[in-house]
């Protein structure tokens, strides 16, 4: 009974995309995927911002985002249950980055970047930022990068999503902690849980986000990731805007989108590494209502209705997913690291560790740039565009 062929550990929108593309890519082992947060009220996924982007400029994270952006395209009718589909909210009203002066060379070269890739960018010149957001003040911008099929959407139902599907091709969901792995020499045997029980499988996927790495070290297989909290704040305004926003990033990072009929803002605060899901009203009074404000008058006059933090799994060395086997532990993979990507790239990596596990090589796209042995062999993803 404790036995599985694959056992993934964590099943949040990550884990729950590989459950459901090894069984719908015609694996028949068993699954079993423990979560310990049963309600997921602590999960990475649906505290997140939601943001869909392409603007990146190393090709590994654009053909994860290219793919990943036909699933949720498709996502509401390729993902129905029993006759349900899966509303995720997909609104594609564009991703904008603002630029100064000083920004427009690199947004130049990024730009080159994402067409040669096939990634429909532009820059945008001063003026035209108006026709997008007529409200905005732009005395201190020269332009933005702008891509248009780009957007938002809403996280938690893309993992509840992939949750239904999972369940429904045969993925066994236990809501139990895992507290560490079991070893035998240099392959993997199985988990052993918070309670004591020992669960065996021969391949074992940690996907377990911003908790990952800490079981990862305690197995002497350390990975340079930790846990660093986000906060986001919801709030509404007097006098609302003429368009929908796309989701907007100020040359500061602090970004603002709409939320339903309100808005949502938050920005990358400097701070220490730790587990902590208290969000504070003055780290947005004082960092962030002053940047809206300047930069969108309607901002001036709001009201602040709730905030909530969640955590990154942030890549310490080059703020990118950490994908694949351990080189040193046989049937060990890991998929964790995303740094604040992990909802956006989830179809991606599902799809592409599917088939990593069932034929032991990537087919749809070549992921390798993410392998783990890049630490050790100096080979680092160095993405610009880490917002």
């Amino acid at each position: 009974m404790n036995r599985a062929d694959v056992i993934i550990i964590g099943g949040g929108v990550i884990g729950s995309s590989l459950a459901y593309n090894l069984l719908n890519d015609g694996f028949t082992g068993k699954i079993i995927l423990f979560e310990k947060d049963c309600l997921y009220e602590f999960a990475s996924t649906p505290r997140s911002a939601g943001g869909f982007r392409q603007l990146f400029t190393t090709r590994v994270n654009m053909e994860l985002s290219k793919y990943s952006l036909q699933i949720y395209k498709n996502f509401e009718k390729t993902m129905e249950v029993d006759g349900e589909e899966a509303e995720i909210d997909f609104k594609q009203r564009g991703y904008l980055l603002l630029a100064t002066e000083e920004m427009m060379s690199q947004f130049e070269k990024h730009l080159k970047l994402q067409n040669d890739n096939g990634i429909s960018s532009q820059l945008l010149q001063k003026q035209e930022l108006l026709n997008i957001i007529p409200e905005l003040m732009i005395d201190d911008l020269s332009g933005g990068l702008y891509c248009a099929e780009s957007g938002y959407l809403d996280p938690y139902s893309v993992m509840q999503g992939y949750i239904k599907c999972s369940k429904k091709l045969g993925a066994e969901y236990i809501y139990n902690e895992v507290d560490s792995l079991l070893i035998d020499q240099d392959h993997m045997k199985g988990v052993c849980l918070a309670d004591g029980t020992e669960y065996y499988a021969p391949v074992v996927v940690n996907c377990a986000g911003a908790w990952a790495s800490f079981l990862s070290e305690k197995a002497g297989l350390p990975l340079p990731v930790v846990p660093l909290p986000r906060q986001i704040f919801h709030f509404d305004v007097e006098t609302h805007l003429k368009k929908h926003l796309p989701l907007t990033v100020d040359p500061t990072g602090v970004y603002f989108r709409h939320e339903g009929g309100k808005y949502i803002s938050g920005y990358a605060e400097e701070i220490e590494p730790k587990i902590d899901f208290k969000w504070r009203r003055s780290a947005f009074i004082e960092n962030i209502w002053p940047i809206l404000a300047h930069r969108i008058p309607n901002f001036e006059k709001l009201k602040i209705e709730r905030g909530w933090a969640g955590l990154y799994d942030y890549n310490t060395k080059d703020q990118n997913a950490i994908l694949g086997e351990h080189p040193s532990m046989n049937g060990y993979y890991v998929a964790f690291g995303f740094s604040g990507h992990g909802m956006q790239q989830a179809p991606a990596v599902g799809k592409c560790l599917s088939e990593l596990i069932r034929t032991g090589k990537y087919e749809t796209l070549d992921l390798t740039p993410l392998r783990i042995e890049r630490f050790t062999e100096n080979q680092l993803v160095q993405e610009d565009a880490i917002y």
